[in-house]
């Protein structure tokens, strides 16, 4: 039975975890760390780390980005893999997690859905075939309480084809501040908020007289919470290092 410490435990992503795993055989969620530090379901809930007792197998957080430095110092004191799903880091803490990950092993993916990185895979497949013919824009819609934008999926999205495409694309998050035609080797990064949508993300290959556009739509906060449990017991195993979807769908 893999034990789970769960961050923001109490919070709208927590719950749906709980759910996950409570339809997983093989995992548990022992202990909680949150500001709102009401026992849930007969876990203990602790404000900070540094309260926790319980010996935990691995660490699933779904917090805030103010509290990466105090979740890799415990995962590292205590040597406990950990599954970062928090979303709106900057580059400087994702430089963080690469270092801890020399010393633990960590899980970190820009989106928790198994879906998403798999169309992740298919637009770099495609960009590749259609390289220089066809325009990329990526647009991505969530709901009105989301802090960031771009999101941090389609960012990952727009990273992964350029790694894919030989040429160097530059990002074009604002067309109306400057009036110029688009440049063959942009990407076009758009945000969209409203609402309760929960996650949309699509993928524009515009050419002369066609259009392929890839898509993904999340309906529930589930989805991300099942991929975070599933990446959980993977890693719970692993040796130190940095991992990601691409290493979770490749040995499921």
């Amino acid at each position: 039975m893999i034990k789970i410490l769960l961050t923001g435990i109490n919070g709208h992503m927590g719950a749906a975890v709980r759910k996950a795993v409570s339809n997983t055989e093989n995992a548990k969620v022992a202990v909680g760390v949150d500001l709102n530090t009401a026992e849930c379901d007969g876990i203990p809930v602790y404000s900070s780390f540094a309260e926790v007792t319980e010996k935990p197998d691995v660490i699933i957080d779904f917090s805030h980005p103010s509290v990466l430095d105090s979740l890799l110092e415990y995962a590292k004191e205590n040597s406990v893999p950990c599954v970062i799903c928090t979303t709106g880091l900057s580059k400087e803490q994702i430089s963080k997690i690469e270092f801890y990950s020399k010393e633990i092993p960590v899980f970190f993916s820009a989106n928790m859905s198994i879906g998403v990185n798999l169309i992740i895979d298919l637009v770099c497949r495609a960009a590749k075939i259609l390289e220089n013919n066809f325009d990329i824009e990526i647009i991505e819609k969530h709901h009105n309480q989301k802090l960031d934008a771009p999101s941090g999926t389609a960012l990952a999205i727009a990273d992964a084809i350029s790694e894919a495409v030989s040429y160097n694309p530059e990002y074009t998050y604002d067309r109306h501040s400057v009036r110029k035609k688009r440049d063959a080797h942009e990407i076009g990064i758009h945000a969209v908020r409203g609402g309760t949508i929960v996650g949309e993300h699509s993928v524009i290959f515009a050419g002369t007289d066609e259009v392929i556009e890839v898509k993904h739509q999340a309906t529930s906060k589930e989805v991300f919470a099942v991929g975070a449990v599933r990446a959980a017991i993977y890693l719970a195993n692993q040796k130190p290092g940095l991992y990601a979807m691409s290493d979770l769908i490749a040995n499921s």
